[in-house]
This record gives C-alpha cells, structure tokens and sequence, in this order.
C-alpha cells in the first residue's frame, strides 16, 4: 500500500489508550497513518494531548467540552481549552454539537453551550467538528445562525441522505467512521457512496467504533484501515 492517510478523528490521549501511545504511533506509522487530529474531550486527553503536539509534528489538536457534558460545571477543563486557544496550540474547536440519543445532557442546555462553543471558534477563527446524532432537526438552524462558515466537519457522520446533501450545500467536510463497516450500515453505505471525495474524511475515532470485524474491541488503526479502505475508499 503505497498510499497515505490523515486520521482526521482520534482519541489518543484517552485514559484508554495513552499507556500505550507509542505502541499507537508505532502501528499506525506501520498503516500508512502519517498525520492525527488528536480530539481531546476532558482535562487529561488535553494535557497528554499538549504534551505529544509539542513532540510530534505530525500529531495535531482540537478540544471543546462533549455534548454529552454540557449543562455540567468543569472550569478547569475550561480554562485549560481557553489557555491553549491563546497560545495557538489547538487547530479546531470540538467536538462540540448535539446528541439526541444519549440524552446525558437535556437538547436546551446541549444548544445552548453550541451556540457558546461556535462564538469562540469564530472569536479564534477555527474551525469546528460537529458531533451530532438525532439532533440535525436543531444543528442546520443553529448552524445557519451562529456559524454561517464551510468550516466545518461532521465527525462519525451516521446520517441520511438528505442530511448528507443539506452538510454538502454548505461546503461542509463529512467525515465516516468504522461504522460504515457494520453488516446493518447498508443505507449509510449508499449515502457514502454519493459523498464527493473532496468532501469526504476518514477517521477512527479511536478507541471507538472499531470496525465491524473488531466490533466490541478497542479500535486502532490497523484494525480500522484493512475493513474501511476495501470497503469504502476502492470505489
């Protein structure tokens, strides 16, 4: 494979992975994996995250507090995201957005800390990643609204059709995780299939959503590199 990979949504610095950073690194140099957007969604991903930017070139970095947080009190996460957008150690805001399904956190205060996380992307002209599942009904006016830019990237995108044309007319990046992989994921393969590649990113979101044949097992890149590329990219 002669080929070169940017996995555009990882969780490195997770507790459950950081014991075995280089062991990571190590596979997905191995995979053709030469450039990490390392998404750092609590206090120690952002400090381990920090750390392993300043080592590795090819590592970069993004924070903002999970929806599934928000609502909830966490200043010192906040103040260390705040620091580190001053000193310009941070590429994009998120993942920031609306989640639905879960429910860990109720739509208004989900909506509300969006629209808060969106003004801070556009005070430090960054872009942001979206997470979103359930909640496109609220995300496009919002959007519309707060963050007329293209800068955007729907990470784990597990959408429709039509949500999927309606990111497109925006300029929006879409990205597609292991998920695409999964036997019962039919309609979301045919959804990627009419995704222009030009608008269409790849990510692990590890160590999550392993693909379908590690389904269940942490994710790393080996594992999701050999089930996503015969599927999706050999178009």
């Amino acid at each position: 494979m002669n080929k070169s990979f940017f996995d555009t949504h990882a969780h490195i610095t997770s507790e459950e992975l950081y014991n075995d950073i280089d062991g990571i690194l190590e596979r997905a140099k191995k995979n053709h994996v030469f450039y990490i957007l390392n998404v750092a969604s609590d206090l120690f991903s952002l400090e381990k995250g920090l750390i392993l930017s300043e080592k590795y070139p090819f590592i970069f970095l993004a924070a903002a507090i999970h929806p599934h947080e928000a609502g909830k009190q966490n200043f010192e996460f906040e103040k260390k995201i705040e620091k580190a957008l001053q000193e310009k150690k941070l590429i994009a805001v998120g993942e920031i957005g609306l989640d639905y399904y879960y429910k860990h956190s109720t739509p208004e205060a989900q909506k509300k800390k969006l629209i808060q996380d969106l003004q801070i992307a556009l005070d430090y002209n960054l872009p942001v990643i979206i997470h979103c599942r359930d909640g496109f009904i609220d995300l496009f006016p919002i959007m519309e609204k707060y963050f007329p830019k293209k800068d955007v990237v729907l990470h784990c995108f597990t959408g429709t059709d039509k949500e999927a044309i309606e990111a497109l007319n925006r300029g929006w990046m879409i990205s597609i995780s292991g998920i695409v992989t999964f036997p019962k994921s039919t309609s979301l393969q045919n959804t990627v299939k009419n995704i222009p590649l030009e608008n269409l990113f790849i990510e692990t979101d590890c160590p999550y959503l392993a693909p379908g044949m590690y389904r269940g097992k942490k994710n790393y890149f080996r594992r999701f590199l050999v089930s996503f590329i015969s599927r999706v990219i050999n178009r």
